[in-house]
């Protein structure tokens, strides 16, 4: 997974260097309301200006399905760019299907400027991984970086294909992704102990089938936990619970046992009667579920339970919350386990590494965001890599 180029393997003086980044973030009336992942760009632009370089940012933004649609054009995000990394800020307005003018533009800007390219989803041959379309953005730089781990699971143009047609590297943000991911599972120190949740094991089969053989310890939680607890014969009620898979989960637990990974489930929940914040609630052991409520959360023995494997761990990885954590209170469960993992990762016991959407939001909800290892902001990219599937946009630096 280390095998590419850094920054430190290019000479970028006087070089135009595309840069494959990920601008689609969220905007409301007009303003970037989360510039996360635009900050995190910030070392890899520094590095090539104060080089000489000509950062060229490519980007897609939003859906547009091939289709040129001003209301997703990037020069939304440019005051944000321009904010984030302190250098005069150049919006391209790019024809993908003709790009000499686009070519004129960066070759009359000045060095120590940065070129914000317009989406590259406006053509079709970008989620297509067209290789025409790919020649046309190689022909504006010299050298190619991706430094966007969250699209690194699509084979597009400018992922996968553009990274063959010219030098190519990763930057620092795509570096310190798979840097972290290589200490949470390529080379970890162990015993490791993988935490996931989330709503349905139907959406995290390979996912679960891929950290039985490389985790030592597996918590369960959120609503997939039901469908384990309803295979092993508890009675949740009317919890969410994919009962259709049953003999999967069944099969997922045999196949632990043989790979010596212990799975985690919960011993007690927190049940309510209505699906909303504030729900008349209790809590109650697996014996004793009443059979008119749902689990909305995981209890107290559960989370001591939790709290035991991750003072055995060296290492924990982490996708998705263990209960209904958007609604007060039944995010009592993820926030203490987090903030447990965040205590002993400062207390330096402990490797920590988290993703996805939800658990972001887990976790700044917690207050420790800052305090895991490494908290990804790639969604499908994280999970995929969890899963043990080999990334186009990660493959393609390999070459």
């Amino acid at each position: 997974m280390t095998d590419f180029k850094k920054l430190e393997d290019f000479d970028f003086n006087g070089k135009n260097v595309l840069v494959r980044v990920d601008l689609n973030v969220p905007v409301a009336n007009g303003t970037v309301t989360d510039a996360t992942r635009i900050e995190r760009l910030a070392p890899t632009m520094s590095h090539i200006v104060e080089q000489g370089g000509k950062p060229i940012l490519l980007s897609h933004f939003g859906r547009p399905k091939g289709q040129v649609n001003k209301d997703m054009s990037l020069a939304i995000v440019v005051p944000a760019i321009q904010k984030a990394f302190g250098q005069p800020v150049e919006f391209v307005d790019t024809d993908w299907n003709d790009v000499s003018a686009a070519k004129e533009q960066i070759a009359n800007g000045a060095v120590g400027t940065i070129f914000v390219m317009e989406n590259t989803r406006f053509h079709a041959g970008e989620e297509a991984n067209d290789v025409e379309l790919a020649k046309r953005m190689a022909s504006l730089g010299d050298i190619y970086l991706n430094d966007a781990f969250s699209a690194a699971h699509r084979a597009h143009a400018s992922t996968e294909a553009l990274a063959r047609e010219l030098p190519s590297g990763a930057g620092r943000a795509m570096e310190a992704e798979l840097s972290a991911l290589e200490a949470g599972l390529g080379n970890p120190k162990t015993p490791v102990v993988a935490i996931v949740g989330g709503a349905k094991v139907s959406t995290k089969l390979d996912l679960l089938e891929n950290l039985l053989t490389k985790v030592e310890g597996l918590v369960i939680g959120g609503g997939m936990a039901n469908t384990f607890l309803h295979a092993e014969g508890v009675d949740v009620g009317k919890s969410l619970c994919e009962k259709d898979l049953a003999d999967t989960a069944r099969r997922i637990y045999d196949k632990s046992a043989d790979e010596n990974c212990a799975i985690i489930l919960p011993v007690d929940g927190v049940v309510a009667w209505h699906f909303e914040a504030n729900a008349p609630h209790r809590t109650y052991g697996l014996e004793a579920m009443d059979k008119e409520g749902m689990i909305l959360d995981a209890g107290e023995k559960s989370i001591e339970r939790i709290k035991g494997a991750i003072d055995e761990a060296k290492t924990v990885i982490w996708n998705g919350p263990l209960g209904a954590f958007e609604l007060d209170p039944f995010g009592h469960a993820t926030i203490e386990v987090a903030r447990y993992v965040a205590e002993r990762t400062k207390q330096g016991k402990l490797v920590s590494v988290a993703g996805g959407g939800d658990t972001v939001a887990a976790l700044a909800k917690a207050g420790v965001v800052h305090d895991f290892t490494y908290v990804s902001t790639a969604g499908g990219a994280f999970l995929e890599w969890m899963e043990g599937k080999p990334l186009p946009g990660v493959e393609a630096l390999k070459a």
